[in-house]
C-alpha cells in the first residue's frame, strides 16, 4: 500500500532512540522529510545522517529538553509549518504513590505530559490555519490499565488519552486529526535492559529475559516496526476517517487481563 507521504514534513520527538527512532524510520521509508528532536545532539546527528543515506530524505536533528515550555515553543518556531508531528518523547519511572515524591512526578510529568501538550498546543494553532495536520501522541497501554506500582506512568497516559481524545473530537472540524497510540510491552532497548534485570532475578540468568514475557498472550513484545508501521498509517491519508481515537497496539494482553484469563 501506497501511503502517499513522500515530500510531506514531519516532527518526531524522542526520535534518536526506541519508538520513535522506529517512527522516524518507517517515515523515512515513505519519503517524509524529517525534524528530528532530543536531548542529545551526537544522538540525533548519527541518526539524522544514516536516515539520509538509507532513504535520501531531509533530516535536521534538534537537541531540546521539552519539559521546558520555552525550549518546546522555540523547537515549533524553528521547524516552521509541518504536516505531521509524533510526539514520543518522555518515560516515567514505575513506583507507588509512596515511592514516587513530588519532585520525581513533577519532573516526569513535565516531560510526557506537558511536553505533549506543549508542543501540540505550538503546532496546532498553524494546522488549523492552513486546514490540514496529523498529531500522534504515543502514550501507552497503562493509560487503560490501572497500575498502582506505576501510578505516575498510568495517571499520565490516561491523561494524555484523554486530551487525544478532546482535541481529536473537534480539531478534525479544522482539518486537523489528532490520535493517541497506546503500546504495551516493545522490544526497545530500555525494554531489554529492563527484562534483563527481571530475568537475572526471576531465573538467575539475564540471558533469559525473552522467557519474562512468556505470560503475555503472544509470549512476546510487540517489535518496534510493528508500533511504526501503525502510525505511518495513521500520518497518511488512507486514516483520514480517524481522529480522536487510540489505538491500542498490545498483541491482546489488554483484553485477556480485563477477563482474568490467564496463560502462558
Amino acid at each position: 500500500m501506497d501511503l502517499n507521504l513522500a515530500g510531506r514534513k514531519a516532527l518526531i520527538t524522542g526520535g534518536s532512540k526506541g519508538i520513535g527512532l522506529a517512527i522516524a524510520q518507517s517515515l523515512a521509508a515513505e519519503g517524509c522529510d524529517l525534524h528530528l528532536a532530543a536531548r542529545t545532539q551526537s544522538e540525533l546527528d548519527k541518526v539524522a545522517a544514516d536516515l539520509r543515506g538509507k532513504h535520501g530524505v531531509r533530516v535536521a536533528a534538534h537537541p531540546a529538553d521539552l519539559a521546558d515550555g520555552a525550549q518546546a515553543r522555540a523547537l515549533a518556531a524553528a521547524v516552521g509549518d509541518i504536516d505531521i508531528l509524533v510526539n514520543s518523547a518522555g518515560g516515567i519511572p514505575r513506583g507507588t504513590v509512596l515511592d514516587i515524591d513530588e519532585e520525581r512526578w513533577r519532573k516526569a510529568w513535565d516531560l510526557k505530559v506537558f511536553g505533549t501538550i506543549n508542543l501540540t498546543r505550538a503546532v496546532y494553532g498553524p494546522m488549523c490555519q492552513r486546514g490540514n495536520g496529523v498529531i500522534v501522541n504515543i502514550v501507552g497501554l497503562s493509560g487503560d490499565r490501572p497500575d498502582a506500582y506505576y501510578i505516575a506512568g498510568s495517571s499520565a497516559n490516561a491523561a494524555l488519552i484523554m486530551f487525544s481524545r478532546s482535541l481529536g473530537g473537534d480539531s478534525i472540524r479544522h482539518g486537523v486529526r489528532v490520535v493517541a497510540v497506546n503500546p504495551g510491552p516493545v522490544e526497545t532497548e530500555k525494554h531489554i535492559r529492563d527484562t534483563e534485570r527481571l530475568a537475572k532475578d526471576k531465573f538467575g540468568d539475564p540471558t533469559r529475559w525473552r522467557d519474562v514475557m512468556a505470560g503475555l498472550p503472544m509470549k512476546r513484545a510487540a517489535l518496534p516496526a510493528e508500533v511504526s508501521a501503525m502510525v505511518a498509517f495513521l500520518c497518511s491519508d488512507h486514516a483520514s476517517y480517524i481522529s480522536g481515537s487510540a489505538v491500542t497496539i498490545d498483541g491482546g494482553l489488554l483484553s485477556d487481563a480485563a477477563i482474568g484469563v490467564k496463560r502462558g
